[in-house]
């Protein structure tokens, strides 16, 4: 909601300015404790929920003056501090008329809540959840066991012509939900030696499904054509048993498009379609698949897995929950949507039935109820804190999965984030993002090592209902509005490529006409000029599709002094793209985050930026800070926590001291003298609290880093450790080892000096994941479960010399999977024979897949190792082919 995003935004706003070291004096300190004390108290009243129920007309208009008179108020402020700043001088800002309009505001509100009287029906929600508090996930699919059944005998059949498999029904009805079980079996990932997934959205792409579906970014695109990208796929699954998901297409031409590059094999190959046009599934000419409404009961069993999970729905709420469920009208999307808000199960009871009651009230009093008025009351009765994030997620292309990681930026940027005592902006922003995944608002696509979620999506439904709530609180506007003007618009979003004519033209000339009020500004540009006169922009996100260019960072961009968060990326592999962040980047009081698809230089002015959190470039090569004054107290950048891809920098005892709190650092050593001396290492033990470290050895000549290891000394709180291109000893394996909090480890082209790796008992008692991966010298690996006592996942990748996995790897309890890719025949033979003893064991959790290059690799060892009557058995190993 734009008003509670307004008035944090603002409240953020003044903290960062009261604490900068230059700016603090800025505001008048009883006049910014005053202005506080107003802006509490508007946000009691919002998350009060006053725009729920009789009077939520009038409420809503009130939240909309008070998100004018927030952005007025910030508007006022931040105005000074830009004028200030490129004046080179420090003034007091006389905040009166701010309080005088924050006053007349709050008088309205405290009018309102009289007439009204105190609303006392519906609780306000806690603004965190319980630290690590997960809620509980079940794999079940109700209602649609039969259709289930139905498409995983499709998948096999009789017949070996390639066979297309159409799953239709209305949106929400379940069709991706229902494919994504099928597509993720054990079953079907040993069957078909290929699988791939892609979205065909209703604005599809051609090239970016071709990438998708040959596993390529396109970083890795250089100058092909569709039509030779089509070949590529073409040959690629010529050879092998495939299976293609093409998710919800929405017309026949993208099919027509995509058929000739999907070859007839005759090796049982399948295409699973999923659509809610009837017309698409004709036009393939197969049988489909149709799935229908839930009945009433398989819609109360769904309904109450997602609010009460597996336990039974309380009495009191049993009549109130069912005439819910019926309002849903058996669409499955409806009812997790509204499940999940009641299933929020760390708030009390009171409260889930008080939200019960209101929404079957809201329910029964609407003029319809279809889909998207029911899915809008989860957005009605969603917690406050959690709608303006709901919201930024329709900055994203329909088609995008969402990165996780850089959205929670995005949200820290934007000022959405509330702060507390006890956790950091990102952890709390980690917490609403679980938050809206409990209430089966988005989706998780991908996890990480450690079972953070890294990627999710957004049903297309959703979305709609998120960009049409955007646009009626004017909290996005996107490419369509541009036409009515954007000259009062505070987020500005551009997904679509446009021609430059048509850009320069009609969108261009929008842009620079938003120059006082314009906060976010999101591009995708093809040579096309960026605006560079918005003086209050916060955030500016630029996606440059130029093809075979070298892309000049333009100074002139850091002139925009409020800049939090710059993301400038390049998505083809022919564009190059360089810069420098100028000496006048210091200027940028609120800087937080840079993210750069490049090589970029930086002056020294760069340890000058105080309010760094995030730094993520190609190449980043950083000049030596000044020395430390004695007298300043404020030399480190305290916020920063992310400084990736930093090229030949000399870690001092004063660069340590810069960077006391850093937790993830990456670091490159292009060298050509072999030594490593002189980038004083040994400190790095320093960053007491470092998390994640990656260090990359470069040498022209291909020479691993003889002495890197022996002069680097880890901090002993690292829990993920990544080594590149250095040689390794035995005792380098021991210090490795002994680290306490170490869990994910991943060697890369390190030269083994000694061929037979014996690890000690004692030494990686923590590691769960384990990747070596185009290792040179190292024959043999000596290893005991023992030895790695709490592993979960091991992977090894182009290891040709090394012999075998010791069979005794597989008694190891937590071990759930061994992956190899391109490795040597007799390696694969080990991880085969572990698959097996632990199959004869009972052991059903170990799951173990073999990858070779091609496709007749595949078939000899099938033929040569493994008894034909295992093929198609219910293995507990995989064999197939990899493309990367």
């Amino acid at each position: 909601m734009a008003a509670y995003a307004a008035l944090v935004s603002l409240l953020n706003t003044m903290d960062h300015i009261q604490n900068h070291p230059r700016l603090s004096i800025s505001l008048d300190k009883k006049q910014a404790e005053s202005l506080g004390e107003e802006i509490d108290f508007l946000i009691d009243f919002i998350e009060a929920g006053y725009s729920r129920g009789v009077t939520c007309k009038e409420a809503q208009v009130l939240e909309s003056q008070i998100a004018s008179a927030a952005y007025a108020a910030e508007d006022v402020i931040e105005s000074h501090i830009v004028d200030q700043i490129h004046a080179g001088m420090i003034s007091l800002l006389d905040l009166q008329t701010v309080l005088e309009g924050m006053d007349s505001i709050k008088k309205e509100v405290m009018q309102f809540k009289e007439e009204c009287g105190s609303k006392e029906s519906m609780p306000t929600t806690t603004s965190t959840r319980p630290r690590n508090y997960r809620r509980q996930e079940y794999n079940t699919l109700v209602g649609f066991e039969e259709e289930f059944t139905q498409l995983m005998e499709s998948l096999v059949g009789e017949t070996f012509d390639r066979k297309i498999i159409s799953v239709v029904g209305i949106g929400g009805i379940g069709k991706t939900t229902l494919t994504k079980r099928v597509y993720e079996q054990s079953f079907t990932a040993q069957y078909f030696e290929i699988r791939s997934w892609v979205l065909v959205s209703e604005n599809y792409n051609l090239t970016d499904i071709l990438l998708q579906l040959l596993s390529m970014r396109r970083s890795q695109l250089d100058s092909e054509t569709d039509e030779e990208l089509g070949e590529l796929l073409y040959v690629r699954l010529m050879d092998c048993r495939y299976l293609i998901v093409l998710d919800d297409i929405c017309c026949v031409e993208a099919w027509d498009k995509l058929k000739r590059y999907l070859p007839n094999n005759y090796k049982g190959s399948r295409i699973i379609v999923t659509t809610r046009i009837r017309n698409v599934s004709i036009h393939l000419g197969f049988p489909c698949i149709e799935l229908n409404f839930l009945d009433e009961d398989k819609s109360w069993e769904l309904f109450c897995e997602k609010a009460f999970s597996q336990a039974d729905c309380p009495l009191e709420l049993e009549n109130i929950g069912r005439e819910i469920c019926r309002k849903c009208k058996g669409l499955p999307l409806s009812i997790v949507v509204v499940g999940g808000l009641l299933g929020r199960s760390y708030n009390t009871q009171e409260y889930t039935k008080s939200i019960a009651i209101d929404l079957l009230s809201t329910l029964n009093s609407a003029l319809d109820e279809d889909c998207l008025n029911i899915l809008y009351l989860s957005y009605t009765y969603m917690p406050v804190h959690l709608k303006p994030c709901f919201l930024y997620m329709g900055v994203f292309p329909e088609e995008r999965v969402i990165h996780v990681s850089r959205h929670i930026k995005f949200w820290v940027a934007e000022g959405f984030i509330r702060p507390n005592k006890t956790q950091s902006l990102e952890e709390i922003a980690k917490d609403y993002l679980s938050d809206l995944i409990d209430m089966n608002l988005i989706v998780k696509h991908k996890s990480g090592l450690n079972g953070e979620i890294r990627y999710c999506i957004m049903h297309d439904l959703l979305r709609d209902l998120c960009l049409k709530i955007a646009h009626e609180e004017k909290f996005i506007c996107t490419i369509e509005s541009i036409p009515r003007g954007v000259d009062k618009e505070r987020r500005i979003v551009i997904n679509e490529i446009l021609p430059e004519e048509e850009f320069q033209s009609r969108v261009f000339p929008a842009l620079q006409s938003s120059s006082l009020t314009t906060r976010t500004l999101g591009m995708r540009i093809d040579r096309c000029p960026l605006p560079l006169n918005n003086r209050l922009l916060r955030v500016f996100k630029v996606d440059d599709q130029s093809v075979g260019n070298e892309i000049d960072l333009h100074e002139d961009i850091f002139d925009q002094v409020n800049l939090r968060c710059f993301v400038y990326e390049a998505y083809n592999l022919g564009t190059f793209m360089y810069g420098e962040l100028p000496s006048s980047v210091s200027l940028l009081w609120n800087m937080q985050t840079i993210i750069i698809g490049g090589s970029v230089a930086a002056q020294s002015q760069f340890w000058e930026m105080r309010q760094l959190r995030h730094v993520y470039i190609n190449s980043l090569w950083i000049f030596d800070p000044p020395p430390i004054d004695q007298d300043d107290d404020d030399f480190a950048l305290r916020n920063l926590q992310t400084l990736r891809r930093v090229v030949n920098l000399t870690w001092s005892e004063d660069v340590c001291k810069r960077v006391p709190n850093v937790k993830k650092l990456e670091i490159i050593i292009n060298s050509d003298v072999g030594s490593t001396d002189e980038y004083c290492l040994s400190n790095l033990d320093r960053l007491s609290k470092l998390e994640s470290f990656i260090c990359s050895y470069n040498q022209p000549d291909g020479c691993p880093g003889i002495d890197l290891l022996q002069n680097l000394t880890f901090s002993s709180s690292i829990r993920k450790l990544t080594l590149s291109g250095c040689a390794m000893f035995l005792e380098n394996l021991t210090v490795i080892g002994s680290l306490p909090h170490l869990e994910v480890l991943k060697l890369i082209t390190i030269t083994f000096v000694q061929v037979d790796w014996v690890p000690v008992e004692g030494e990686f008692l923590r590691l769960k994941y384990l990747l070596i991966w185009s290792c040179s010298d190292l024959f043999s690996w000596s290893a005991e479960r023992s030895h790695f006592p709490v592993l979960e996942k091991l992977v090894f990748k182009r290891m040709h010399e090394l012999d075998e996995i010791p069979l005794d790897i597989g008694e190891i309890p937590t071990l759930g999977v061994i992956h190899l890719e391109c490795c040597s025949e007799s390696l694969a033979i080990s991880v085969i024979k572990i698959a097996r003893e632990q199959k004869r064991l009972g052991n059903e959790r170990l799951q173990v897949r073999v990858e070779f290059e091609n496709e007749l690799q595949v078939e000899n060892f099938w033929d040569n190792n493994v008894d034909p009557s295992e093929r198609f058995a219910d293995n507990n190993f995989q064999i197939n082919v990899n493309f990367s």
